[in-house]
C-alpha cells in the first residue's frame, strides 16, 4: 500500500486560537462546536493509525497575528518531542512594509518549510477571509512573497476560483517561489458555470510551473466525506496539473467534523487507483515529500 504524507493538518490548543476560544464565528466549513477544544498531536496520531501516514506537514491555524512565532515554536516543540509533524507552514503578514524581520524570527525553527497568509475573499461574507479580493496583485504582497526564495520557503496559496487570475500573476511575479494551491482551488459553486470558472482558473495556475495543487479539504462546502465529489475534483486536478504536481492533505481536525481519517483516505485511494500506482504514489507521497523537503 502506498505510504502517505499528510501535507495539511493542524494541531492546536483552543486557548491560542481566538476563533475557537471566543464567540462562535461563521466559518466556511459550517458549525464547528465539536472541534472547539484542544486537538493535540496524540489525538492526530491516533486518528492516522493504520493509514500508512509516514510524514506530515502542519499548516498555520490562525493564532493571533502577533503570536505568529509562538505558534511555530509550539509546533516545533511538539515535533522535537514526538517526531511529528515533519514540516511547518507558519504565518507572516505579507502586507507589512517588509516581511523579512518576521521571516528572520521564524528562520531559527528547523521544521519551517513555508508560509501561509490566506488571501481568499468571497461575495458571501460567510466564506470571506481576506479584507479585499485583490491581495495577490498587491505590489507589497508580491514583493514580500518574492523574499521567500531567500529562505528556501514556499507559499501556501489560498484563493477562490474568481481570484485565480490574480493568483497566477502573483506566481509569475515570484518565479523562484513554489506555490501550493490550497484545497484544490476551493470549488464552492457546483453549478455548471461554477465548475467552468474553477476549471479555467486551475488551468491558468497550472500554466505557471511554480504552482502545485494540494488535494485537501474537499468536504469544506458540502460538510461530508463524499467519495464521488472527491473523485470529481481530484480527477480534474490530476488532469490539469499532473500527479507530480498534486499532493494530499487531510485538513484534520476540520474534516473530522464529518468523517474519520481512514474513511477520508479510502476515498482518495479509490479515486487514485485507476490512475495507476505511480500516480497514486506521487499524489499521496512523493510530491509532498519533494515540495516540502521532507527527505
Amino acid at each position: 500500500m502506498t505510504a502517505i504524507v499528510d501535507a495539511h493538518h493542524h494541531i492546536w490548543r483552543r486557548a491560542d486560537l481566538p476563533w475557537l476560544d471566543g464567540p462562535m464565528q461563521a466559518r466556511i466549513f459550517g458549525p464547528y462546536e465539536a472541534i472547539r477544544r484542544d486537538y493535540p498531536i496524540d489525538e492526530f496520531l491516533a486518528d492516522i493509525a493504520g493509514c500508512e501516514v509516514t510524514k506530515s506537514v502542519y499548516v498555520q491555524a490562525n493564532w493571533r497575528k502577533d503570536a505568529f512565532e509562538d505558534e511555530v515554536a509550539y509546533v516545533q516543540r511538539t515535533a522535537d518531542e514526538t517526531g511529528y509533524p515533519h514540516g511547518i507552514v507558519g504565518y507572516a503578514d505579507f502586507l507589512a512594509a517588509d516581511v523579512r524581520p518576521q521571516l528572520d524570527r521564524l528562520s531559527k525553527y528547523s521544521s519551517m518549510r513555508g508560509l501561509r497568509m490566506q488571501l481568499h475573499w468571497h461575495e458571501n461574507p460567510q466564506y470571506r477571509f481576506a479584507a479585499r479580493p485583490d491581495l495577490a496583485t498587491d505590489p507589497t504582497v508580491q514583493k514580500n512573497v518574492a523574499h521567500l526564495s531567500e529562505y528556501g520557503w514556499s507559499f501556501d496559496l489560498q484563493v477562490f476560483a474568481g481570484q485565480m487570475e490574480g493568483a497566477a500573476q502573483l506566481a509569475a511575479a515570484c518565479p523562484n517561489v513554489t506555490f501550493i494551491l490550497q484545497h484544490a482551488g476551493m470549488l464552492e459553486d457546483l453549478s455548471a458555470a461554477g465548475w467552468e470558472t474553477w476549471r479555467a482558473g486551475m488551468k491558468g495556475l497550472a500554466a505557471r510551473p511554480n504552482v502545485v495543487c494540494k488535494l485537501s479539504a474537499l468536504g469544506t462546502f458540502i460538510h461530508r466525506n463524499d467519495p464521488g465529489h472527491i473523485a470529481a475534483i481530484v480527477r480534474e486536478s490530476l488532469e490539469i496539473f499532473g500527479p507530480a504536481r498534486c499532493l494530499f492533505g487531510s485538513n484534520f481536525p476540520v474534516e473530522k467534523l464529518w468523517t474519520r481519517y481512514p474513511d477520508l483516505v479510502a476515498a482518495y485511494r479509490r479515486t487514485l487507483a485507476p490512475f495507476g500506482e505511480a500516480a497514486a504514489r506521487a499524489a499521496l507521497h512523493d510530491t509532498a515529500t519533494r515540495i516540502y523537503r521532507l527527505d
